[in-house]
């Protein structure tokens, strides 16, 4: 596996790939990787020829300091679960190699709304920080394919969004969720909580779960919505949202009234439990 932290360096041994005729896959990370990012990069070697993987925790994208202070860095053990997944090449680029204009010299880019609800509405600034970031890994890695995870499914909306604001030729792909045996998405934040707490966990899932199964039983949607997010408190959550929405036209609107046969249904949810934050997705209607 070739290891790179210069993004010139990177360029050169790309455009040689390039000139050999191969496509390249692309799975950008923040590190602390676990089977889910795997997945991505299994995902990405069935579909492409040589398969990159970024590791930069980007401080851009964390509104709250102590947050991305928090985040843990495993690097050692992150390129043994690469290694050991047959990755090609991995990036891992400091702060200052990816920020040479500094942090605060930004573009902004125009998200519409899809930035300002749900992820959007409790981070301030977030998606600025994410599509900064990987506008400028796609211009150093300029893959054929970018793969991504539905855990995140916001933020695959925005990168999609982003790709057609630059022009960009790369294709997105969406991964499945990977969870764990009982069900709780697989996320790095996970390895924060507490033993007690990563038990309670898995009631996010539960909820999601149910609200699939409960889903088109009656027009009291919303309700369910708030039911789950009453269940969640009374489990020790401080939960930020419990929504039900439509996904059209890569865009999430809030599901006030009867969806027709053809709209994606989603149910998504965020909550704070012992201190770490966690959300998760579910399609309730419809596919991906």
């Amino acid at each position: 596996m070739y290891q790179f932290k210069r993004s010139i360096d990177l360029k050169k041994h790309l455009d040689l790939v390039r000139k050999s005729g191969k496509t390249i896959g692309f799975v950008p990370t923040m590190g602390a990787l676990h089977s889910g990012h795997l997945s991505l990069i299994q995902a990405a070697k069935k579909n492409t020829d040589v398969v990159v993987c970024s590791i930069f925790v980007n401080p851009t994208q964390f509104n709250d300091p102590k947050d991305f202070e928090k985040y843990p860095i495993t690097i050692e053990a992150d390129i043994k679960k690469l290694n050991d997944v047959s990755t090609d090449i991995v990036f891992l680029p400091s702060v200052d190699e990816m920020y040479p204009e500094g942090l605060s010299d930004a573009i902004h880019y125009d998200f519409g709304d899809l930035e300002s609800i749900l992820e959007g509405k409790f981070r301030p600034g977030h998606f600025q920080g994410v599509g900064r970031i990987v506008h400028k890994l796609l211009d150093i890695v300029q893959p054929n394919k970018l793969f991504m995870g539905q855990k995140d499914l916001q933020q695959c909306l925005i990168v999609s969004k982003l790709l057609k604001i630059i022009g960009s030729s790369t294709e997105l792909v969406v991964c499945p969720t990977e969870r764990e045996p009982d069900g709780l998405a697989m996320s790095s934040r996970n390895v924060r909580l507490s033993p007690a707490a990563r038990k309670t966990a898995v009631a996010i899932y539960q909820a999601l779960t149910n609200l699939k199964n409960n889903f088109g039983k009656d027009l009291l949607f919303m309700e369910s919505a708030h039911e789950a997010m009453d269940s969640l408190k009374a489990k020790g959550f401080e939960p930020e949202y419990v929504d039900i929405l439509a996904l059209k036209d890569d865009m999430l609107h809030p599901l006030d009234h009867p969806a027709d046969d053809h709209t994606i249904v989603v149910a998504a949810i965020a909550a704070w439990l012992d201190g770490v934050r966690l959300i998760d997705n579910m399609v309730l209607k419809g596919k991906l």
